[in-house]
């Protein structure tokens, strides 16, 4: 079944129930069916120019209510992240030939010369006297034909558009479910923005399948979202690490009743342990991973069965229908030895590749078929896949490659680093040498240079991965899925260089 179908035979079996729960209100199943349904009528009126649909707007009902529409109204979604610049809307627009934008911006529409469609806000209550179009059935729809276009949440550059069918994320819904024992009585709440990957299946899909209410706010903030947590009674949380540890971080972590909350579904970077064993420790929750990316979906997961230190110290067991494979430089297969090598997958819960980018995908897939996911990893003999750093973000100091991962695995140890990013900082002699961009906790000042290190050696850390410059932010750069900018951070790095060395 699609994700319209589901919605609709819940709109007709638990009208009454919440699909989703903000901070004042709540929009029931049969409001959210009728709302999506206004919205595909609005769309075939006006939507004229071709069969692609962007939507922009804030987390929240609304941009699902959209999602779904476009689906009833037989085009394909363009996902826009709620925090995405005109240059990238401008580009994604181009790209994918969008004519027509669901927002509540008309302004972009306007400057972009699109056709626009309101999202019109559903109300808690009786669902709005709007009706699917007889002549355009909203259930016929294939779940392995083109349904979303989202963009990668790259650091750096104009963004690449990812394809996606629904069956990949109903494979995925599959493992999220029997990793987590997930079901109807669960309450999901989902910071990730619903474009991403992360934020499809946690927010739009999973919920959905399951007929459980999902807890969603316009735009993340630690102190507001543990609020919520408590109030709704939250039992799943997903959030990107560096998320959770901004709720971590919170000052008013321990004013909030979070015994609800059952299991936190994490990823998209490298999990910090220390910060995840404190998580759980002052939650009561149990932190689950999915190790992968928007394109490759998931290589590999951890459950509620794997033993604490195999959840977070690794990326969890390989997933077998995805037939992962570790690749060297030179493209020799070094699975059979543990690697380390650059992962890559094949499997039900690939991506359909690049839009309109034949030169991205000749990156993304090797010459027999094999998605990459650009991290280096290794594989131990039970099966457990552990992520070494990125083949992109590796520091190379005298020769010695420093995985900029573990780095800010380290330091975000800390007790003044509430996050941590590491960076190559270009050096005559050694190439390169490590620099770590912190971001201090709040009221906070972050530590210095030699208190840092100090702190590592006290920990047994070995001296490659200590710092050798440290620059403390007030916050550190996001880009569009929220995950750390580093992009920002190097040119941040360069311009300081630069102006170090004029006269």
């Amino acid at each position: 079944m699609t994700l319209s179908a589901v919605v609709r035979r819940h709109a007709q079996e638990r009208p009454g129930a919440p699909a989703f729960i903000t901070g004042d209100d709540r929009i029931i199943w049969s409001a959210y069916d009728a709302w999506a349904d206004r919205l595909a009528a609005e769309l075939r009126r006006t939507g004229t120019g071709g069969d692609r649909v962007a939507v922009l707007l804030p987390d929240g009902p609304a941009v699902h209510a959209a999602y779904l529409a476009v689906e009833r109204a037989g085009r394909v979604i363009v996902g826009v992240g709620p925090r995405a610049g005109a240059r990238e809307i401008a580009h994604l627009v181009r790209l994918t030939g969008a004519r027509t934008l669901v927002t509540d911006r008309p302004e972009i529409a306007a400057g972009l010369g699109l056709d626009t469609v309101d999202p019109v806000p559903a109300r808690t209550g009786d669902p709005a006297p709007s009706g699917p179009d007889p002549t355009d059935p909203p259930d016929s729809g294939d779940p392995s034909d083109l349904w979303l276009l989202n963009s990668t949440s790259g650091t750096t550059g104009l963004p690449k558009c990812v394809m996606h069918d629904q069956q990949r994320w109903v494979a995925f819904h599959a493992l999220a479910v029997a990793a987590g024992a997930l079901g109807s009585d669960d309450v999901f709440m989902s910071v990730v923005p619903a474009p991403f990957g992360f934020g499809i299946w946690t927010a739009h899909v999973t919920p959905t399948l399951l007929g459980a209410p999902t807890v969603v706010m316009p735009r993340f903030d630690p102190d507001a979202a543990l609020a919520l947590m408590a109030r709704k009674r939250v039992s799943v949380l997903a959030a990107v690490s560096t998320q959770f540890v901004m709720l971590l971080q919170a000052p008013t972590l321990a004013e909030h009743d979070l015994s609800h909350l059952r299991v936190l579904f994490t990823g998209g970077e490298m999990v910090p342990h220390a910060r995840a064993l404190e998580f759980e420790a002052r939650t009561g929750c149990t932190v689950l991973q999915f190790y992968g990316s928007n394109e490759t979906g998931a290589l590999s997961r951890t459950t509620l069965d794997d033993p604490r230190d195999r959840r977070l110290r690794t990326a969890g067991r390989v997933i077998p229908s995805m037939q992962v494979r570790l690749l060297a430089d030179d493209g020799t297969d070094v699975t059979a030895t543990g690697g380390p090598g650059v992962a890559a997958c094949r499997g039900p819960l690939n991506c359909l590749g690049y839009y309109g980018d034949a030169a991205a995908n000749r990156d993304l897939y090797t010459a027999d078929g094999w998605m990459r996911t650009g991290d280096v990893c290794t594989l131990d003999p039970d099966g457990y896949l552990t992520v070494v750093g990125r083949a992109s973000d590796i520091i190379i100091r005298g020769g010695k490659n420093i995985s900029a991962a573990q780095v800010e695995d380290e330091v975000a140890t800390h007790p003044g680093v509430a996050l941590a990013a590491a960076i190559a900082l270009p050096d005559p002699v050694f190439g390169e040498r490590v620099c770590v961009f912190v971001e201090a906790p709040p009221g906070g000042a972050g530590p210095d240079l030699d208190a840092l290190r100090a702190h590592l050696a006290d920990r047994g850390v070995g001296k490659e991965l200590w710092p050798e410059r440290l620059i403390v932010l007030d916050a550190l750069p996001r880009a569009s899925g929220g995950k750390i900018a580093k992009g920002a951070l190097r040119d941040d790095l360069h311009r300081r260089l630069a102006a170090e060395a004029s006269p």
